[in-house]
């Protein structure tokens, strides 16, 4: 059904300017963007295609535009621009956000932006959120890229980069693209290893975070820093 053939406290954007975004579904906020749907296809059942395709709003933020260009309805560059847009500034709102605070003071928002930056990821990355002394963001670098269920992880290099940012501490990140946050043996191991590495040059671990789709582990909080 056309969005215009909706009840009036039904469509979208008079439900969201009645009664707040959060009374709005996913497939209406979505909808709400897309603007438009295709012959046959409603502009709220095009957003769900999406959100079934890649599985919920996280996989969709996290969709290159290449990907989106596969879904039939998007082939054009604005709907697919639009949609980029938006995981940008959610990108760059989160990390302002830690640029002016201190990253224990907002451990939530540290773990959405690494959700935002790594989850959806189809290969293993590892990653660091490098920290001033007051344990605001200085930068979040992208280190090392593995396979599917592995990654080298180099010490030296961690160690580098952090003097390079003249960094007073770190958080570690990673994400298993299996779905699963759970650390594993290797995982713990890596982390006591590069907190030891990085101690030798008065650089605190301060997390290691692990990250999946629409989940975050923080090792700190399990008790395995």
């Amino acid at each position: 059904m056309p969005l215009k053939d909706l009840p009036p406290d039904a469509r979208p954007r008079e439900k969201l300017l009645a009664r707040g975004p959060g009374a709005l579904g996913d497939a209406e906020l979505l909808a709400l963007l897309l603007r438009t749907g295709l012959a046959g296809k409603s502009v709220l059942q095009l957003a769900q295609e999406l959100l079934d395709e890649f599985k919920g709003i996280a996989g969709l933020l996290h969709a290159s535009a290449d990907d989106l260009k596969r879904i039939k309805g998007l082939g054009g560059s604005a709907k697919r621009a639009e949609l980029v847009a938006v995981l940008e500034l959610a990108r760059r709102a989160l990390a302002e956000q830690l640029r002016e605070r201190a990253a224990l003071d907002t451990p939530q928002a540290v773990q959405h932006y690494l959700q935002l930056q790594l989850a959806a990821r189809a290969h293993e990355v590892f990653a660091a959120l490098f920290l001033d002394s007051q344990h605001r963001l200085i930068a979040l670098e992208e280190l090392f890229r593995g396979t599917l269920t592995q990654t080298s992880v180099y010490p030296r290099e961690v160690v580098l980069r952090a003097l390079h940012h003249q960094a007073s501490a770190v958080v570690l990140a990673h994400n298993h693209p299996s779905g699963s946050t759970t650390p594993s043996r290797a995982d713990e191991a890596l982390t006591q290893t590069l907190k030891a590495a990085l101690a030798l040059v008065d650089v605190r671990v301060l997390d290691h975070i692990i990250v999946a789709p629409g989940q975050a582990l923080s090792m700190a909080e399990k008790g395995l820093l």
